[in-house]
């Protein structure tokens, strides 16, 4: 996936003005939960960054403390984390410090909204060892997560890592349970599990794959359904959460937010999704012939410019230039992007910064797209600055050989181009640690009053 080529996954910007992690800091905040770590590491500076600036502004405004955990942070240690597990186990210190009575563990790449008070309370009264927050699924769709069999009472009887036939739940045969990578401990129990964990040869040090598994065998591990604490906004008909770490999954979930009535809302005071504020109007201007710029069915962010041009069905993030004659549909553009006159991109993925040149046409040509960007199974094109350089350096080499006649030259650089395509549209990078990693976790660490902490 491109789009974490040079940032973490939860640095992707979402629904215009966000980022991924801003859902999993939310809900956090909004839980009470005042005190919060976040474990970074692979191509974490996007990252830390915005962090640095969410940090300020959450303090002034909320008194909430963020923490940026980077690895091996303690004597004698080196390397990065070696896992999910390992992300806490190496931030023991820095917990141990805060005295928590209870933790709650996070992943940072899913778009939600969720209560984890509600989530620790059930932890409390069960007097589980581990609650587990899990979605119900339709079982076949279960082999891409870790899956959990349970008894009629939602405990644990065992915990599956991707299974290729997922264990139904008692009653619905048709359903199984999904563990969401939210996990609620005793905050002793937990370190003791790390330790022993951290001492286990062949360990991957992973909570999925390693310490629950083992909790189940020898302890009490018990099920929290998110139907329990998900958090809806009036109009809302279900609970929303989504795992964007494909591209088809992004593009998606973007779009959900354009419908006249989105099943996620993003405009709940009463459950804000808190983000880093830019303050700017969009523009919608006119051209010189009088017609006019035109949003259907669009989410025009602050300080968009789209001046004589059309959306539809789109999502323009902040800072988004659109060039006179210009048009997108079904497009998730992300910030201050420019897409030059009489361009016309459909089912697009653009990333940040991107210059769109003139007169470029995506969307209508299959096979000639899948040659030059990103194309999805779904039909959904990512254009990135290196996909866009690579054009408009073969084009540079069509208006040599018009010039000086040479077809040579463009063969050889059409053969080149397509070469390197093949590979771009073919390798998806590994995306990194699941759960408390910078690419797919935030460890939470933030205080319940006097009693929890995240």
């Amino acid at each position: 996936m491109e789009l974490t080529d040079n940032r973490a996954k939860p640095a992707v910007q979402f629904g215009g003005k966000w980022r991924i992690i801003d859902f999993a800091l939310s809900n956090a905040i909004n839980s009470g939960i005042h005190r919060i770590g976040v474990a970074t590491q692979y191509k974490a500076h996007s990252l830390n960054s915005y962090m640095q600036r969410a940090r300020n502004v959450l303090h002034s405004k909320r008194h909430k403390s963020i923490d940026i955990l980077t690895a091996s942070q303690r004597f004698g240690e080196c390397g990065g984390y070696g896992g999910t597990a390992d992300a806490v186990f190496q931030n023991i210190d820095f917990v141990a410090n805060h005295a928590p009575r209870y933790m709650v563990i996070l992943a940072a790449d899913h778009v939600y909204k969720m209560d984890y008070e509600l989530m620790l309370q059930q932890h409390v009264n069960s007097g589980a060892d581990v609650t587990v927050g899990c979605l119900v699924v339709p079982r076949m769709e279960a082999t891409g997560f870790g899956v959990m069999a349970v008894d009629d009472n939602d405990v644990i009887t065992s915990f599956l890592e991707k299974p290729r036939i997922p264990p139904a739940i008692p009653g619905e045969p048709e359903k199984a349970l999904a563990s969401m990578g939210i996990y609620v401990f005793d905050t002793d129990f937990l370190f003791d599990q790390l330790r022993r964990d951290a001492e286990t040869p062949g360990s991957r040090h992973d909570f999925g794959g390693d310490v629950i598994p083992h909790i189940v065998k020898h302890g009490k591990v018990v099920a929290h359904r998110f139907t329990t604490s998900c958090v809806r906004a009036a109009g809302e008909m279900e609970g929303y959460w989504r795992d964007v770490g494909t591209l088809d999954a992004y593009f998606d979930a973007n779009l959900d937010l354009t419908e006249a009535d989105p099943k996620l809302n993003m405009s709940d005071c009463d459950w804000p999704i808190w983000n880093d504020p830019v303050v700017a109007p969009p523009k919608f201007v006119s051209d010189a012939q009088g017609r006019g710029a035109k949003a259907v069915s669009s989410l025009i962010s602050h300080g968009c410019d789209i001046s004589g041009a059309v959306a539809r069905r789109s999502l323009l993030s902040t800072g988004v230039a659109m060039g006179r004659d210009s048009s997108v549909e079904e497009a998730v553009v992300l910030p201050y992007c420019e897409i030059g006159r009489g361009a016309r991109l459909r089912r697009v993925i653009v990333d940040s910064g991107v210059h769109i040149p003139e007169g470029l046409v995506v969307g209508e040509e299959p096979e000639l797209d899948a040659r030059r960007f990103r194309r999805t199974e779904n039909g959904v094109c990512l254009i990135t600055k290196p996909m866009i350089q690579r054009l408009n350096s073969c084009h540079g080499i069509d208006r040599l050989a018009d010039r000086f006649g040479s077809s040579a030259i463009h063969r050889d650089q059409e053969a080149a181009y397509r070469s390197h395509a093949q590979v771009v549209a073919l390798g998806e990078p590994h995306d990194g640690l699941a759960g408390c990693s910078d690419e797919s976790g935030g460890l939470g660490c933030g205080q319940m009053p006097e009693r929890a902490l995240v």
